[in-house]
């Protein structure tokens, strides 16, 4: 099966060389993706998370993927204070799936960011 590519129309994947998610075979991997839509974001952490699932879910739709297909979850937290309020969110979208999960606190690429979250998935047979 061939390797395909997924973009979100974000003018970040053409300056940075990416796509929002890759196919390959079963394997569907999802870039990092912040809260940003339509070029705004939310202030508030929770915002930014629920924003960061839709976003992944539109990948994962249109990759032939869901949510319960996700193995590997990635969540980069700007300020690690915010893990609770986030870790909520995840309970909520991966209740039932629990996939692996890392949880890192770091710099984010713009000051706006609070969190991106970055999934892998494994279609079904």
């Amino acid at each position: 099966m061939s390797r395909r590519l997924i973009s979100s129309g974000s003018p970040f994947e053409e300056v940075a060389g990416y796509s929002r998610a890759v196919v390959d075979g079963r394997w569907v991997f999802v870039a990092g993706t912040s809260g940003f839509a339509d070029g705004k974001i939310a202030d508030d952490v929770v915002d930014q998370a629920e924003q960061a699932f839709a976003t992944i879910g539109k990948a994962l739709a249109e990759a032939g993927a869901r949510l319960a297909d996700v193995v590997r979850v990635v969540v980069y937290l700007a300020d690690a204070a915010d893990f609770q309020r986030v870790a909520a969110v995840c309970g909520r979208h991966f209740k039932g799936i629990r996939p692996a999960n890392t949880t890192v606190a770091c710099a984010l690429v713009d000051p706006r960011m609070k969190v991106e979250i970055e999934v892998t998935a494994l279609k079904k047979e």
